[in-house]
C-alpha cells in the first residue's frame, strides 16, 4: 500500500535561496547530526542498565527529534512549489519581492522581503506571506496606501518600492 499525498496538500512556497538553505540544513542533520546523535547513544549504552539511564534516554529522545526534524524538511523540499527570479512580477507585491514601506502612523520606512511561511526570518526582515503585514501588502502596487490588520489594530502602510 502506498501513501499518496491529497490534492489538497499544501505546498510549501520557496525562493531558491530558501531550498538551498533547507537542503544545507538536511544535509547536516542526514551526516553529521546522526554521527554525533549515534556516537552520544553508544556511550550512553556503554554507561550500563539503560532502565536508569537519563544519557540514554536523553539522547534517544534527540534522535527521534531530529529524525523527525529530517522527515519534516524532506516532505517540504518533495512538494515545495519553488518561485523563480523570473516568475517574480515587479509591478506588485508579491512572493520573493522585497518591498519598502512607508509607516504613516510613525513616519518610519520599513523594508521587508515577502517569503512562503517556511522561510520567515523576521530578525532578517523576511516576512511571510502568511503573516499579516504579508499578507495586507501581497498585490498591491508602489505608491498605494494599505490598511494591514495586525493583532495589534490597524496599520496604514504606503508601499514606495518594489524589487527583487
Amino acid at each position: 500500500m502506498s501513501i499518496q499525498q491529497s490534492p489538497s496538500a499544501k505546498k510549501t512556497v520557496l525562493t531558491p535561496e530558501g531550498v538551498a538553505k533547507m537542503e544545507e540544513k538536511l544535509e547536516y542533520l542526514k551526516t553529521v547530526k546522526r554521527r554525533e546523535v549515534a556516537a552520544r547513544i553508544k556511550q550512553a549504552i556503554a554507561f550500563g542498565d539503560l532502565s536508569e539511564n537519563a544519557e540514554y534516554d536523553e539522547a534517544k529522545n534527540e534522535q527521534a527529534f531530529m529524525e523527525g526534524e529530517i522527515a519534516t524538511l524532506e516532505n517540504m523540499l518533495r512538494t515545495a512549489q519553488v518561485i523563480d527570479d523570473e516568475d517574480i512580477n515587479l509591478d506588485m507585491v508579491g512572493i520573493g519581492t522585497t518591498v519598502r514601506v512607508l509607516d504613516m502612523e510613525f513616519n518610519e520606512e520599513c523594508e521587508y522581503t515577502i517569503v512562503g511561511s517556511a522561510e520567515a526570518d523576521p530578525l532578517q526582515n523576511k516576512i511571510s506571506n502568511e503573516s499579516p503585514v504579508g499578507a495586507g501588502l501581497l498585490g498591491h502596487k508602489a505608491g498605494e496606501t494599505v490598511d494591514v490588520e495586525v493583532p495589534a489594530g490597524t496599520l496604514q502602510m504606503k508601499i514606495l518600492e518594489i524589487r527583487k
